[in-house]
């Protein structure tokens, strides 16, 4: 305010203890400013509140962004797992101590490759029988699926305490 230096704000009075007009002070002048004051405070007060919504606009949109981006990741996620190649057989029984064991084959394992046989060869239990005959003693690529992942295992057939070169049980899956 202009007449500040007079000791007038915003909130003292215009008029002395009898109820006339201050004659020290340009009441004019200190009223027209009080109302120029006014106006721009609520000139402000109106700004802020549309920047107060456009910031919850703001945020809304991306929180709804962040969700569609995590709903778009697990969509992915699904379809990853979709894509897992077929599996031809399942391991049933791995007995403990046996190269199937010490491999990390585990029951309950869905078997994708095992050495050259997979889901397009695969005609029968014989396929893997003669794959591991052939492979005595060398190590044998097996690919299964364990719980919703695919994994490699480096199987060996080999002789040992109990019967047969792996010592562990595959059935064919029914597809």
């Amino acid at each position: 305010l202009p007449s500040q230096q007079k000791g007038v704000g915003m909130h003292e009075p215009l008029v002395d203890a009898e109820g006339f007009p201050r004659a020290d002070i340009d009441v004019y002048q200190v009223r027209t400013a009080r109302h120029n004051i006014i106006c721009l405070q609520n000139d402000h007060k109106a700004l802020m509140k549309q920047v107060e919504e456009a910031l919850h606009k703001l945020h809304a949109r991306e929180k709804e962004k962040h969700a569609k981006d995590e709903a778009e990741a697990l969509a992915e996620a699904m379809s990853q797992n979709q894509s897992l190649p077929q599996a031809f057989a399942k391991v049933n029984a791995v007995t403990p101590g046996s190269p199937a064991s010490v491999s990390g084959l585990q029951v309950d394992d869905e078997i994708v490759e095992f050495g050259s046989v997979n889901a397009n060869n695969f005609q029968n239990l014989q396929n893997i029988a003669t794959v591991v005959q052939h492979s005595e003693g060398r190590p044998l690529s097996v690919t299964v699926i364990r719980s919703g992942r695919r994994v490699h295992v480096g199987l060996t057939p080999k002789r040992w305490a109990g019967k047969g070169l792996l010592g562990c049980n595959i059935i064919p899956l029914q597809r």
